[in-house]
C-alpha cells in the first residue's frame, strides 16, 4: 500500500490507535461485567475486544508491511532477526517517547492543574516506561550477540559436515594482539571483540579483554569472566 498520502498515514494511525484502545477499554468493561456477575455480558465484551483486536492488527499491517509474516519456514535467520530486530526498535521508540516526553508533560499539567493523583500517575509511569525501554535495548543487544553466535554455529557445523565428507578440518588460531583478539564464552558461546566492546554493560569499545572488570558477565547467560577463552579464528587456506 502506498502510504506517500500523509493523510492516509495519519488515519491508518489514529485508526490503529483507536482500535487499540477500543480492546483495551472492552476488556476492562469485560473485568467489571465479571465481578458484577454479568458473565454473558463480560463474554460480550471480551469477544468484541477480541475482534477490536484484529482490526487494530489489519491496520498495524499496512502502516508496517515490513513487520508482516506470510511464511515464517520460508525466511533465513537473517530475516528472522531483521523483523524482531525492528520490532524492538519500535519498542524503544515508543517506551522512550513516553519516558522522556509523553509523561513528563503529562505530569506536568497535572501539577498545574492540582491534580496530585494524576501526577503521581503520569510519574510512576515514567519510571515503568524507562524499564521498559531499558528491557527492550537489552533483548535488542542481545540478538545482535546471538546472530555473530548462530554464525559461529552454522559454520563449526559447515566444518563438521567438510570432515564428514572427507575434507580437513579447518586450522584455528586465537589472534595475538590484545586490542583485537576475540574472546568466546564456553557456556553459550557468545564471542566478545574488543573492537566493539560491551557498551550496554559499560565496556567502551576498544577494551581488550584483559582490562575488563572481573566482575562483568557474560551478557548472553550471565557467565563470569572466567568462563571466556580466546576465540581461535579460522585461517584461510
Amino acid at each position: 500500500m502506498d502510504l506517500s498520502n500523509f493523510t492516509t498515514l495519519q488515519n491508518l494511525e489514529a485508526a490503529f490507535g483507536g482500535e487499540s484502545m477500543a480492546n483495551r477499554k472492552y476488556l476492562f468493561f469485560a473485568d467489571v461485567a465479571r465481578q458484577l456477575g454479568f458473565i454473558d455480558l463480560a463474554k460480550l465484551f471480551k469477544e468484541t475486544a477480541d475482534q477490536e483486536t484484529e482490526h487494530a492488527f489489519a491496520h498495524f499491517k499496512l502502516l508496517h508491511p515490513e513487520l508482516v509474516v506470510e511464511d515464517s519456514a520460508a525466511l533465513t535467520d537473517e530475516q528472522k532477526r531483521e523483523i524482531i530486530s525492528r520490532c524492538l526498535s519500535l519498542a524503544i521508540e515508543g517506551e522512550t517517547y513516553e519516558y522522556t516526553t509523553m509523561y513528563p508533560e503529562f505530569a506536568a499539567d497535572a501539577q498545574r492543574d492540582r491534580d496530585n493523583p494524576a501526577a503521581e500517575e503520569f510519574l510512576k509511569q515514567v519510571k515503568e516506561s524507562t524499564e521498559h525501554a531499558d528491557t527492550f535495548r537489552e533483548a535488542a543487544h542481545r540478538f545482535g550477540l546471538l546472530k555473530f553466535i548462530e554464525n559461529y554455529h552454522a559454520d563449526r557445523y559447515a566444518e563438521a559436515l567438510e570432515v564428514l565428507n572427507g575434507g580437513q578440518t579447518a586450522s584455528r588460531v586465537a589472534g595475538e594482539d590484545a586490542k583485537t583478539r576475540k574472546w568466546i564464552c564456553k557456556k553459550c558461546s557468545m564471542i566478545y571483540d574488543p573492537v566493539a566492546g560491551d557498551p550496554d554493560s559499560g565496556i567502551a569499545p576498544g577494551t581488550p579483554f584483559e582490562e575488563i572488570p572481573d566482575d562483568w558477565e557474560c551478557p548472553i547467560c550471565g557467565a563470569n569472566k572466567k568462563t571466556f577463552k580466546p576465540f581461535e579464528e579460522k585461517v584461510a587456506a
